[in-house]
């Protein structure tokens, strides 16, 4: 089925061919290489066939629905580029503007980065529709876990009894116990007598050609609900399209020694880029870590999101890699969720955010601090986040040279930050926008109008510059190289 086609197309994907493009990208600078991306296209119409058959809509799960007054997704971001699907053609485009980042970034530096936006490769739609999918079946898994008296635990923590699980599936007409039973030991699952959420997830993968499986069950209504519509030829023949140019892609960073970082996007994609950045980190970060995924730590499930990871990473031996961010979507994610009307993603506060991102990063440290098979980028201007990282690296015996953590910001914004970390020998990367003018100047005017919020620090470096002028100045060093 939709699914299992998704995943399994990977294995068979044919090179695709599109015209070449001038738009514009993004370079991230530093002490050990660069970041490029960032391409625009026209707005256009996200609503599948599906979709388009009466009732179609109504039947999908509200946060995952195109919503018309929300089909500009610019709306409420100052931070992130935002893409829009137009055709086949233009996504071509855009993946040979990522090509030529990814050359770009090797060429100036060692071990830099290129950062790519799924939603500039395909039709967001399928995006929208595999994220449900995602979503509805980690939902199922943790109503069982509920019902057998498991509700509130980390996700990790959460082992559903085989036993009581075969018996649910059978009492809702999802499976006899003799089927489940197959399931279960034809992929070596269950073995413990008992099933977690990467157990859960792994049936999904290999069991999903088995169509009762896409029928999840609606524990309050107890009623089996489909969990996808089928697509149209020319919709499979775009989705192929899609994971062919991230194949291209994760193939060219391979080649050329850059990293390729995956951007994190609004929370009703972001189920599915992730799973799909995960393939591609099966796939690629067998020797070292090349496909990085994004964890927004504004989303109340960012540490349930970055532990399964982890996790997952160390039981295939996998190298993991990940660029954890506050997120930058808050305005519309919220506005989304209260005009729709599904649970807010988002953290209630900006303190719980950063008690977020901070549980995050000491989940990652400590990986990296038992197994070196982990990596992370510290994406923050946050002076108190920066200083934990460095505690907490301090702590865990982690070294700079190592090359685990890096930081980023961007380019004219907390040098004061920057340029520290990169002279005490941390790998430190700037954001540099770079394009046609046309194209990076709403990028720009988007950042200048976040930088707003941004005052306070920049009344600091400049104090801080005055003070250093005077120091020079007064001591008679001021145009020497070695002050």
């Amino acid at each position: 089925m939709w699914a299992r086609r998704l995943l399994a197309l990977q294995e068979e994907l044919l090179v695709p061919n599109g015209p070449s493009s001038g738009a514009g990208c993004q370079v991230l600078q530093g002490a050990a290489g660069l970041v490029l991306t960032f391409p625009v296209s026209l707005l256009s119409s996200c609503t599948s066939a599906a979709e388009k058959e009466p009732g179609g809509a109504e039947r999908r799960e509200k946060q995952f629905r195109a919503h018309r007054g929300f089909g500009d997704r610019r709306d409420g971001v100052i931070s992130a580029r935002t893409y829009f699907y137009a055709d086949e053609a233009k996504c071509d485009q855009h993946m040979e503007t990522f090509l030529r980042c990814i050359d770009a970034s090797s060429g100036s530096s060692e071990d830099g980065f290129s950062a790519i936006k799924l939603t500039a490769l395909g039709r967001p739609q399928f995006l929208l529709q595999f994220s449900e999918v995602l979503v509805k079946w980690r939902r199922f898994f943790h109503q069982m876990a509920a019902e057998q008296g498991q509700g509130g635990r980390a996700a990790l923590e959460m082992r559903l009894e085989v036993e009581k699980l075969q018996e649910a599936l059978a009492k809702l007409g999802i499976a006899t116990k003799a089927e489940s039973q197959h399931w279960f030991t034809g992929e070596n699952v269950g073995e413990s007598g008992t099933v977690d959420l990467l157990d859960w997830n792994s049936l999904i993968d290999s069991r999903t050609k088995l169509s009762k499986l896409l029928l999840i069950p609606n524990i309050k209504t107890r009623q089996l609900e489909p969990l996808l519509s089928h697509f149209t030829e020319e919709e499979e023949l775009q989705m192929k399209r899609m994971l062919q140019r991230m194949d291209v892609l994760a193939k060219r960073a391979t080649e050329t020694g850059v990293r390729l970082m995956v951007d994190a996007e609004q929370s009703y994609f972001q189920p599915a880029i992730s799973r799909l950045t995960l393939e591609m980190q099966r796939r690629f970060n067998t020797e070292r870590a090349v496909i990085f995924n994004t964890h927004q730590c504004y989303l109340k499930e960012a540490y349930d999101n970055v532990s399964v990871d982890v996790e997952l990473s160390r039981r295939e031996g996998w190298h993991f890699g990940t660029k954890l961010v506050r997120g930058a979507y808050m305005e519309q994610e919220r506005e989304r969720a209260a005009k729709i009307g599904y649970e807010d993603p988002i953290n209630p506060t900006y303190e719980k955010t950063n008690e977020m991102y901070h549980r995050c990063l000491d989940y990652v440290l400590e990986e990296i601090k038992h197994s070196r098979k982990a990596n992370v980028m510290v994406a923050t201007h946050n002076e108190n986040t920066v200083k934990f990282t460095l505690r907490r690296m301090m702590e865990l015996g982690i070294h700079p040279s190592e090359k685990k953590v890096c930081f980023g910001q961007l380019l004219g914004m907390c040098d004061q930050i920057t340029f520290p970390l990169g002279q005490a020998g941390f790998p430190v990367y700037k954001y540099v926008p770079y394009g046609p003018v046309d194209e990076v100047l709403p990028y720009l005017s988007r950042r200048a109008q976040e930088n707003r919020g941004f005052m306070q620090r920049a009344n600091q470096e400049r104090d801080l510059l005055w003070k250093e002028f005077k120091r020079r100045l007064f001591a008679g060093t001021i145009f020497s190289t070695n002050p």
